[in-house]
């Protein structure tokens, strides 16, 4: 699953997303989901999210 659709990501999954310093690198970002900050149903570049451990990105890939 790639994360472009909101209703594919539930609050304790684990994802790996993309920082918004790490966009240019596409650098991953491995944690569990704490809040989904998109309200749409879908998002071309990822849904974003905040981890629990509070960084905040968009959802490349679900684990």
């Amino acid at each position: 699953m790639s994360g472009k659709i909101r209703k594919e990501i539930k609050k304790g999954l684990e994802v790996n997303i993309v920082l918004k310093q790490d966009q240019r690198s596409g650098k991953l970002t491995r944690g569990v989901v704490k809040d989904i900050l998109t309200s749409s149903p879908s998002h071309p570049h990822g849904i974003k999210v905040k981890l629990e451990s509070g960084d905040v990105g968009r959802v490349k890939e679900i684990l």
